[in-house]
């Protein structure tokens, strides 16, 4: 699989053909840990659920540390794989180094990935080599505050073997402003499950039903974890200005965490709760998505967001905030609108006119269809995973025993 060769906006960030290995060093199933801090119901944890579940046994063993406590998802997989959890106790707990290495070592594992930036991407990686793993990764899935990479954790750079980008521009970030070298930058998409997720006329009828609507409303929805980054607030403000142009549209909001009762406040205090609709957690995501009419993201910062993934191939158009690399997957005017977090109005414009024109959201939302179907797939997400981790674990078993 090859790395990024440069930090030029040209650069190569294609992994290798998806061949399968058959040598002596690259054919054996290789023990592959997924450290996390926890697992709630939001967009990094779902692909890593998806990914760990899709993997081929015969290639990685599959298996997960959540740092704190394993969270909805993580008992959820627990039933189905190894899910370790409650390994650190504290922020300045230094214990969690060896617990996690001594984890490592009874394992036997051989390669490890760490989730996200923080806690689980420095002591991870620190304990994997202690624990003497021979692959250290780290995938990363955001760009910038809450989730900045930070100077303790770039300090450990020279012992990790690749880090994971979700985007083209996602990798360039991690060049250009996390400081990471281009030949240990890797770009692998987010991809989505594209037989769960796809459109279905009785879902649009059951979730109506269920909300105790009548069939005809227009439903406008977000999935994103309650945290302060994902920008509720506008979602909000923007559904009362879009209500009034719009009286038969409803909005839900899924997703739960820290920001859940100053959401559940702003409704309230906007006169909102007849028609926005906090919805939680839920593990029938496909069928809410396949029920919306548009799904609007508004975040302050992400990198490739899966939410949208899913929503366009439910062939649901996408209004989102231009941050990150959002413009790689809604292709402004072709599957969906960008808008600039400056530009709240744009956002109202946008869902009101795919409400209000039929043909156009049929249209943008066949399309999205197709560009998941093309750039988004999960099993494409998983094979590219599966060769990086084998690539990099071959080159130190060879050099091992040069």
């Amino acid at each position: 699989m090859s790395l990024l060769k440069s930090a030029n906006p040209g650069l190569h960030s294609d992994c290798v053909p998806h061949s399968k290995t058959s040598d002596a060093t690259g054919s054996r199933c290789l023990r592959t840990k997924f450290i996390i801090t926890s697992m709630p119901v939001g967009g990094a944890e779902t692909l890593l659920v998806n990914l760990i579940r899709r993997f081929d046994p015969t290639r990685i063993a599959p298996s997960v540390v959540c740092l704190k406590e394993k969270g909805p998802l993580g008992e959820e997989l627990a039933s189905e794989f190894s899910v370790d959890s409650h390994l650190i106790h504290s922020k300045f707990d230094f214990g969690v180094l060896f617990r996690l290495a001594s984890n490592l070592r009874q394992s036997k594992t051989d390669a490890i990935v760490t989730v996200g930036a923080g806690d689980k991407m420095f002591w991870g990686r620190l304990a994997a080599k202690i624990a003497g793993v021979p692959v250290i990764c780290s995938a990363l899935h955001s760009t910038g505050w809450p989730d900045g990479v930070g100077r303790l954790n770039r300090s450990l750079t020279f012992l990790t073997d690749a880090f994971i980008g979700v985007a083209k521009s996602h990798g360039e970030f991690l060049v250009n402003f996390e400081g990471f070298p281009a030949r240990k930058v890797c770009v692998i998409p987010n991809g989505v499950d594209t037989n769960r997720f796809r459109s279905d006329s009785a879902s649009r009828e059951s979730v109506r039903e269920e909300l105790g609507l009548p069939s005809r409303v227009k439903l406008v929805g977000i999935v994103a974890a309650l945290r302060p980054e994902k920008n509720h607030s506008l979602f909000v403000m923007a559904a009362v200005k879009i209500k009034e142009q719009v009286p038969d549209a409803h909005f839900v909001i899924v997703g739960d965490g820290a920001e859940r009762e100053k959401i559940a406040s702003l409704i309230k205090s906007s006169g909102a709760l007849a028609f926005i609709h906090l919805l939680g957690n839920r593990s029938d995501t496909p069928r809410i998505l396949a029920a919306l009419d548009v799904f609007a993201l508004t975040s302050l910062n992400e990198a490739s967001p899966v939410s949208i993934l899913e929503a366009l191939s439910c062939q649901v158009p996408v209004v989102a905030s231009d941050v990150g690399s959002v413009s790689e997957s809604v292709i402004n005017q072709w599957n969906g609108f960008t808008f600039p977090l400056a530009a709240d109005q744009l956002l109202v414009e946008r869902v009101v006119q795919l409400l209000s024109d039929r043909d156009l959201s049929i249209e943008l939302g066949q399309n999205g269809r197709e560009h998941v179907e093309r750039h988004g797939s999960l099993a494409n997400m998983v094979e590219q995973y599966e060769d990086l981790i084998h690539k990099i674990w071959r080159e130190k078993h060879l050099g091992n025993r040069q």
